[in-house]
This record gives C-alpha cells, structure tokens and sequence, in this order.
C-alpha cells in the first residue's frame, strides 16, 4: 500500500516535469494604441482609400 503511494507521487511528479521546457519564453510587452506584430497588409494606402470608398457609397444617408 505504502509502494503505491510512492509510486504515484512519483508518477505526479514527473508528470509536472514532463510539462516544464528549457526552450526561453519571449514576453511582448504590449502598449495601449501600439500593434507589435507584423505589417497588416489591409493598412496599405490603397486598400485604405479603397475602403474608405466603398463606405461612402454604402452611408450615403447619413
């Protein structure tokens, strides 16, 4: 009975270390109104102008 305990702490315990990497973790540090990550291909000034037009024919009404 005593083995088994011991058998499944150890089991538990490598367990917990199986999910531990040594790989480093990179953190982004985020700042209100910044986007970090990579170029938005839809922010192109063309495609920009594009949509902008596109509004205007849909919100003439308003």
């Amino acid at each position: 009975m005593k083995r088994k305990w011991h058998v499944l702490a150890a089991f538990i315990v490598l367990a917990g270390l199986a999910g531990c990497s040594s790989e480093p973790r990179s953190v982004t540090m985020h700042e209100p109104g910044v986007y970090k990550g990579a170029k938005d291909p839809l922010l192109a000034q063309q495609r920009q102008q594009e949509l902008i037009d596109r509004f205007k024919l849909v919100q003439t009404d308003r």
